[in-house]
């Protein structure tokens, strides 16, 4: 009977139960709810999924995740060196269609006027405590990227990529929600039932021209961001080229796919209870939050002047400036609608929203060069 009692007191100090502590519950209920909004709401499914099982992984005691040679070492391995991030980023440009922004160059502004909630979180979390590097990498929660934000935040807090991933890609997914009452609120009547002229043709030189020049451009600028910007290209030059199906059909599916379960479950296994369960999380969340309202802000007021220069913009083609592609130009279309059925926006807010995918890349790229990288301990 001693031996038996023995065998059991000792299976049970050897496993996860004996070192179970209340925070692992509480972020294995997060991971939970993380998984209702994913399967039952169905806020960004394929993406907060993962997340979410991820963070209920990172709480399981004396697993060696982080720690022990194996699956899991090579997933974050894959986020802290830059290999995931940008490879989402050759999915994204074998999936978006630049026309509409070469057709309309000037809602490249939008696109750089919705960065605002990015600098104005940077500001706010730095007078909330945070440091320099924490608080910029906060503020790019604003430009609706993940990939940019885990590829900013591995650089510059490491520590903080649990909060603002989750953060990044639940306001994400509730931009439907979060939009539209910032967009009636700007815009007139009037201009909410403006319709746009149609956007002139694209020939194929110039959609093929258009990614090499942006990666060359943008990349010799900002160094720091050349593997997201040079990625995003190249993955957008397999889908105009006409000749290269093959890899774009394999940067749009296969290898999209394979690499969002790697990102998303590496950043999921990031929230265990000792780095998320902290003042610092709540703090990030509501920050998040400002950050998406000053960006949809800063789209729609600059949307408006540009109505008031050319009398042909619906400033409500400004909230697509955020890179929320292609949901942010789905509401505008939606908003617009509502005022005017006949209102067909989403071609013109797509200008915008890829502008956005830009302008975020370039300000984290900005942010990188000007503030530095996190030193190495």
């Amino acid at each position: 009977m001693d031996v038996f009692m023995t065998a059991v007191i000792s299976v049970w100090n050897d496993s996860g139960y004996a070192a179970l502590t209340g925070g692992n519950l509480i972020m294995m209920a997060v991971g939970i709810i993380l998984l209702y909004l994913a399967i039952v709401k169905g806020f960004e499914p394929l993406l907060l999924g993962s997340i979410a099982f991820g963070c209920i992984m990172a709480n399981f005691p004396k697993t060696g995740f982080m720690t022990d040679p194996g699956l899991m070492q090579v997933i974050h391995y894959g986020i802290a060196n830059e290999i995931f991030p940008p490879l989402i980023f050759l999915g994204i440009g074998a999936m978006t269609d630049f026309g509409p922004l070469i057709a309309n160059p000037k809602t490249l502004l939008l696109g750089a006027a919705a960065q605002l909630g990015v600098f104005v979180a940077l500001i706010g979390a730095m007078l909330l405590g945070f440091d320099i590097r924490e608080a910029a990498s906060i503020g790019i929660i604003g430009g609706a990227d993940g990939p940019t934000a885990i590829y900013l935040t591995m650089k510059m807090a490491p520590h903080l990529l649990g909060a603002i991933a989750v953060a990044a890609y639940s306001y994400m997914s509730l931009v439907p929600l979060i939009q539209p009452p910032f967009m009636k609120l700007l815009t007139t009547d009037h201009e909410k039932k403006l319709v746009m002229k149609q956007l002139r043709p694209v020939t194929r030189f110039e959609r093929i021209i258009f990614p090499v020049l942006s990666a060359i451009v943008i990349s010799l600028l900002l160094p720091p961001v050349a593997a997201l910007i040079g990625m995003l290209m190249m993955g957008n030059l397999y889908q105009e080229s006409g000749c290269m199906d093959r890899l774009s059909d394999t940067a749009q599916n296969s290898l999209m796919n394979i690499v969002t379960i790697m990102l998303a479950t590496g950043t999921g296994l990031t929230m265990d209870a000792v780095s998320f369960l902290n003042y610092k999380t709540i703090l990030i969340i509501c920050l998040g939050l400002l950050a998406f309202a000053f960006g949809t802000i800063g789209g729609v007021v600059f949307g408006k002047l540009m109505y008031m220069v050319d009398g042909n913009t619906n400033p409500l083609i400004g909230s697509a400036g955020v890179s929320a592609v292609p949901m942010a130009a789905r509401v505008s279309q939606i908003v617009g609608q509502k005022y005017n059925p006949g209102n067909f926006l989403l071609m013109h807010a797509m200008g915008p929203n890829v502008a956005g995918v830009i302008g975020t890349a370039v300000a984290a790229g900005t942010m990188l060069a000007m503030i530095g990288p996190a030193p190495v301990k």
